[in-house]
């Protein structure tokens, strides 16, 4: 089986879009992940939507590179979300030729949360694009079970469920739970190994998946394990922010490393 590996933005955030298509390129990867809407205050902002001149230089990248782009994101589905304010960042996931969203379903209203995420998969389906529910442990939708249950009830067939292998392995899933579900749901996944040991709060999940990620094999999930619950042949993307690493290790290098431990750990006792 070929295995298809995407550069999330995450592992390199402090590359610009145009940047990270090429060191893609560079490293080995089929795909990139885009982040055009922050998620925090703190991270860099590429605000594709907005700038033209960022969004040309990017296809021009994409375009004399042959990298595609997996997804873009992050769609956060709060409470008061305006979901018409997501059209300009729709589009743009269009122009780029992205297949997928990430949506993050951060609301306690289970009702308005299906309602909201069904709406998403609606104005979602003209541009070409799924929308993949994502579940953190420290939110609202915290993990496979309650994310299932949104893609379920919402019922669209744009419609997708997200997984992670560390807040799969955080939230203490169930790959017996994973395997049962429906193939159709599963498009992507995002693939990192951490260490071993879980944190007891939201304090500590939260460090760990913004700065403390390993390479596959370099820590104590069973990666393989969840991977071989999820459909053969999907892509992953390698989302492995690596904080302390990148005081002394550049951005291409620790995306060139995150691949060879990627290939080596697959290859090593390759999934299904």
């Amino acid at each position: 089986m070929k295995l298809e590996f995407s550069l999330a933005h995450l592992t390199v955030l402090s590359l610009s879009p145009p940047e990270i298509v090429d060191v893609a390129a560079r490293t080995g990867y089929r795909y990139v992940g885009l982040r055009p809407i922050a998620v925090t205050p703190e991270e860099p902002v590429h605000p594709l939507a907005k700038d033209r001149t960022l969004l040309k230089e990017t296809k021009a990248r994409l375009a004399a590179t042959g990298v595609g782009v997996l997804d873009i994101e992050l769609f956060r589905l709060l409470p008061d979300v305006d979901l018409r304010a997501f059209v300009p960042d729709l589009d743009v996931g269009a122009e780029l030729g992205a297949r997928h969203l990430i949506a993050a379903p951060w609301d306690p209203d289970r009702n308005r949360l299906i309602d909201h995420f069904a709406e998403l998969c609606d104005m979602a389906k003209p541009f070409g694009l799924c929308v993949n529910a994502e579940f953190v442990t420290w939110r609202e939708t915290p993990d496979l079970a309650a994310a299932a249950a949104i893609v379920g009830a919402a019922n669209r067939p744009n419609g997708g469920l997200l997984v992670d292998t560390l807040h799969f392995d955080r939230s203490g899933c169930d790959t017996k739970m994973l395997k049962a579900l429906p193939r159709e749901w599963f498009k992507f996944a995002q693939v990192c190994d951490a260490p071993k040991e879980r944190p007891d709060t939201a304090e500590g999940l939260i460090y760990t998946a913004r700065h403390d990620r390993r390479f596959l094999g370099e820590g104590g999930i069973d990666v393989r394990g969840i991977l071989n619950a999820l459909p053969p042949g999907i892509p992953y993307s390698l989302e492995i922010p690596t904080t302390e690493l990148a005081k002394t290790v550049g951005p291409e290098e620790r995306a060139r490393r995150a691949i060879v431990a990627a290939r080596k750990y697959l290859e090593a006792a390759p999934v299904h």
